[in-house]
């Protein structure tokens, strides 16, 4: 998910990550707009200007947003300043880059804060007995290995081969997966996982 005000800027960012192979789930232009739409999606990163447009700024709707779930945010910016840093610092975010920026930095900032993220996922020590105390029916052993896999960071391309199944085989499980969870998305997923887990 992309947060920036400026339509050409976000525009260049969307493009650099559609080269670099990732996709854009959303681009919001305004803060209230942002908190609005996090509220009711967990896109698995969020790339967000510090100065946007609305009464929040960047790290405001950051702060809001980690009031309620746990999802990485870059930071984008022209502003290097100690005051905005040490702001920033304290909603813990993945990254922070300063503008301008091209897509090497983009990429390793968001490869770091992915691993972070996948890191943060792996010190729950998630067992198969813990996930079904969050989901409506337990999972299957297989399900599970491929949640686990998910967990990791895995495609599902690289899961299909590590697990020798067939791509529609893979579809079958995961529809089951996200039934159980009640998710739509694999970041919903991680978000329950991550809130739900830590007081295990």
């Amino acid at each position: 998910m992309i947060i920036e005000d400026e339509a050409i800027v976000a525009q260049d960012i969307e493009a650099i990550l559609l080269d670099l192979g990732y996709s854009v789930a959303s681009i919001i232009h305004r803060s209230d707009k942002a908190i609005d739409y996090l509220s009711f999606h967990s896109p698995d990163l969020v790339l967000c200007d510090i100065s946007i447009k609305g009464e929040k700024d960047g790290i405001e709707v950051a702060e809001t947003i980690r009031e309620r779930k746990n999802i990485p945010f870059i930071f984008l910016t022209s502003f290097a300043d100690r005051n905005t840093l040490s702001r920033a610092k304290k909603v813990l975010p993945y990254g922070y880059i300063v503008k301008p920026f091209d897509a090497k930095d983009l990429l390793s900032a968001i490869e770091v804060a992915m691993f972070k993220f996948n890191q943060e996922l792996d010190s729950l020590r998630i067992t198969a007995e813990k996930v079904n105390t969050i989901t409506h029916t337990d999972l299957t052993d297989k399900e599970y290995e491929i949640l686990m896999l998910m967990v990791q960071g895995e495609t599902y391309e690289s899961i299909c081969q590590s697990k020798e199944i067939s791509n529609n085989t893979l579809k079958y499980h995961m529809k089951n997966i996200f039934q159980k969870f009640d998710a739509k998305s694999k970041a919903e997923i991680l978000q329950q996982l991550l809130v739900k887990l830590r007081g295990i």
